[in-house]
């Protein structure tokens, strides 16, 4: 089994990303289509006080533009189910001949 390479986090520029409104921006230019909408709407069920609740729907759709950013994790969202499962059993094989 080779070793993986340390992630050394997104490989394009962030945007900033520290203020709603800054995080409205990113997702208009970086999100996936609807991800602005769709953050607007999550945001407008939720209490104002329930503070915590705002900052896993935020910390979410930062993690969306982060992952978008990273040439990595965009090449291991676009493999195949079959080339996982085929990577996971050489693995395991690999571990079960040792």
């Amino acid at each position: 089994m080779t070793a993986q390479p340390g992630y050394t986090g997104p490989a394009g520029s962030v945007p900033p990303m520290r203020t709603l409104a800054e995080l409205r921006e990113a997702l208009a230019a970086y999100g996936s289509p609807g991800d602005r909408k769709e953050f607007g709407a999550e945001l407008g069920t939720v209490e104002v006080d329930d503070v915590t609740r705002v900052r896993e729907i935020t910390q979410a759709y930062r993690h969306r533009i982060l992952l978008r950013r990273d040439a990595n994790a965009a090449a291991a969202s676009a493999r195949t189910h079959d080339d996982v499962a085929a990577e996971l059993c050489r693995t395991l094989n690999e571990a079960g001949a040792r």
